[in-house]
């Protein structure tokens, strides 16, 4: 494979890298990464996790480098002052639920969480950073794409070797119905000793109520768009047209306005994910799309949620 030695250096950096000690965030600190590049359910996962420690009680502060935004941070999430353009999509979505830092520096954005009273700190993304000590770090999967070839970028998907990542990792999250690409990561972790847990992304019962029976066009900008299709599928959801766009896509408003002009001549329902709502809401040149649009608010639902329970309990004791 002509892309092996490249692959071979990317991967042992990595690796390297992740073996550096980082900073104690000062309060416990929860990782939710992934393994691979692409969009495996990060942020549906970090809410899930947020809503067991908040509701058992603690006092929850989401952390995100704010991917796609402008702001260096650290800075805390205003959804009155902040767009997409400013501080990324996810943060947006992190922000509705509990407080939400965006900070290019993890430390400094840490930091900052501790002293507006954090007792605990989610973070989206970062696994492979090692600027924070984790807590615990759960990793997720996508069932359908699992960990692809099992290379190491550019030969494949993953972001450092398999072992190493593991190594790090306090558990698994498959989210979707496991293929054989998934058979090698949930091997691979029951021989560190990793719990393997099932995880679905479900459409909200009075979203479905809602959408019942309309056509869309569905699209979205996000890492793996295939997903939310099959997502709005397995909603019952007729979409006779998709459109792909690259992850955190920021939309022209020639897209806009084609977007909206097809879903009319075709009389569909404009169907796209909260992040790419968020996205297009503050943006004059999409404004007739975000107001056109519909999103599909996705929750995580875990096969064994107690399980993750009595994990997060483990990590904040």
């Amino acid at each position: 494979m002509a892309l092996a030695p490249i692959a071979a250096l990317y991967g042992a950096v990595a690796a390297y890298r992740m073996e550096r000690r980082g900073k104690t965030a000062g309060v416990p600190l929860i990782c939710v990464g992934n393994l691979t590049l692409g969009g495996a359910g990060k942020t549906p996962t970090a809410l899930a996790v947020g809503r067991i420690l908040i509701n058992a009680g603690h006092k929850v502060f989401f952390l995100s480098r704010g991917y796609g935004g402008s702001a260096a941070g650290p800075l805390q999430v205003d959804a009155a002052r902040h767009g997409a353009t400013d501080v990324g999509d996810e943060p947006l979505l992190l922000a509705r639920f509990a407080p939400t830092i965006v900070s290019r520096n993890r430390v400094a954005g840490a930091e900052m969480a501790c002293a507006l009273g954090a007792s605990v700190i989610v973070m989206d993304d970062g696994f492979q950073n090692p600027s924070l000590t984790k807590n615990f770090s759960l990793v997720v999967v996508d069932g359908t794409r699992g960990i692809g070839n099992g290379h190491v970028f550019p030969a494949g998907p993953l972001r450092a070797p398999l072992d190493s990542q593991l190594h790090h990792a306090h558990a698994l999250l498959i989210i979707g119905t496991p293929s054989v690409f998934c058979e090698v990561a949930i091997a691979a972790a029951r021989q560190h000793g990793i719990p393997v847990l099932q995880g679905w992304l479900k459409v909200e019962a009075e979203t479905l109520s809602a959408l019942k029976g309309i056509r869309a066009l569905a699209f979205a900008g996000i890492g793996n768009p295939e997903k939310f299709y099959a997502t709005v599928a397995e909603a019952g959801i007729v979409a006779p047209v998709t459109q792909s766009f690259p992850d955190h896509h920021r939309y022209t408003r020639a897209e806009a306005e084609a977007l909206v002009a097809r879903a009319a001549r075709d009389n569909l329902v404009l169907l796209t994910t909260e992040k790419d709502l968020v996205r297009l809401a503050r943006d004059p040149n999409t404004a007739a799309l975000a107001k056109a649009a519909r999103a599909l608010p996705v929750t995580m639902q875990l096969d064994d949620e107690d399980a993750l329970r009595q994990l997060l309990a483990r990590a904040m004791a």
